[in-house]
């Protein structure tokens, strides 16, 4: 049986359906991603899995218990990590790690060995005593890990785990991800970071309540771009969006940062000819090249946000 299994879930809020007909099974030890913009639903998903939203319609099991019906059973199974630091900032690492260690029950020659690989896996060990406010994000970021999965859950939650937290900071939290995927923990992570999604083993990209494409990261990237992808740098940036749209040979393009990102549907023609077409618009090209497409691209083909920024979407 599958760790995490999601038949056609629904959530409505009043006329709203934040969740609509989203289903997808996790296998044991897989790290799942679900990734999708601001209000597509991701949050309500995890907290139906967690037992605190109760679905509208649909079904879900977490470790073979059923989300709706038995949810205090499913929270014993669970770690739920957010992005909002949870824990409390006036008391130290130790405190913290005590307190958490108490809400799970964790006792006796348990709780000495599990505050001590917390607090090792933080990297606090012989600072135990710093105050939790004092601690830098990726310190804070770790120990709330570890207060997460003190009482060793077979599934955790991670819903925009490493917000705001910086990059070699991000790097050390996903080596702990991974470590805990090894051990047997099922892992499903929401994640406004490419760069990070591409560390899931499957993915799942879900926009307006609706999964719309599931796979590798591989997978999705094959799934969204029919064609070949282009980059090209140009000035100014708004009329050649405007203008290239209507080349031969293009499929869609996109704002990357300060340069467009252009789906052809063959290579050689749109190469030599997009210089010439742009020129006869005004329009300066300074480089045109072939690349291989992102999840960046990926996310932008699937969901319609033609104006990425070069910050992964939420």
């Amino acid at each position: 049986m599958p760790s995490i299994l999601v038949e056609k879930l629904v959530k409505r809020f009043g006329a709203f359906t934040a969740v609509n007909q989203v289903s997808f099974q996790i296998r044991a030890g897989e790290i799942f991603g679900l990734l999708g913009p601001n209000g597509s639903g991701k949050s309500t998903t995890i907290r139906m899995l967690c037992g605190l939203l109760t679905p509208s319609s649909g079904s879900a099991t977490v470790v073979g218990l059923d989300v709706a019906r038995q949810a205090e059973a499913v929270r014993e199974h669970i770690g739920y990590m957010s992005q909002k630091f949870s824990l409390y900032n006036d008391l130290t690492a130790l405190e913290n790690l005590q307190f958490f260690a108490g809400l799970y029950g964790v006792k006796g020659s348990a709780l000495h060995e599990r505050i001590a690989w917390a607090l090792k896996m933080a990297g606090l060990a012989g600072s135990e005593q710093l105050l939790t406010g004092e601690l830098s994000g990726g310190w804070k970021q770790r120990l709330a890990l570890g207060c997460a999965v003190l009482h060793r859950p077979q599934v955790l939650f991670l819903d925009e785990p490493t917000a705001g937290v910086d990059p070699l900071s991000r790097r050390q939290f996903w080596e702990l991800i991974h470590q805990m995927s090894r051990e047997g923990v099922t892992i499903l992570v929401t994640t406004h970071y490419m760069d990070e999604a591409e560390y899931c083993n499957r993915l799942a990209l879900i926009n307006q309540g609706l999964i719309v494409a599931m796979g590798t990261p591989t997978e999705i990237k094959q799934i969204a771009i029919k064609g070949a992808l282009l980059l090209v740098e140009c000035n100014p940036l708004g009329r050649a969006l405007a203008a290239i749209k209507q080349a031969p040979g293009v499929i869609d393009a996109s704002v990357f940062g300060a340069a467009l990102h252009v789906v052809v549907g063959a290579t050689r023609q749109p190469l030599t000819e997009l210089p010439a077409f742009l020129a006869s618009h005004d329009i300066q090209v300074d480089r045109i090249e072939l690349i291989p497409p992102s999840l960046e691209d990926a996310f932008v083909s699937l969901t319609g946000d033609h104006t990425f920024s070069g910050d992964a979407p939420q």
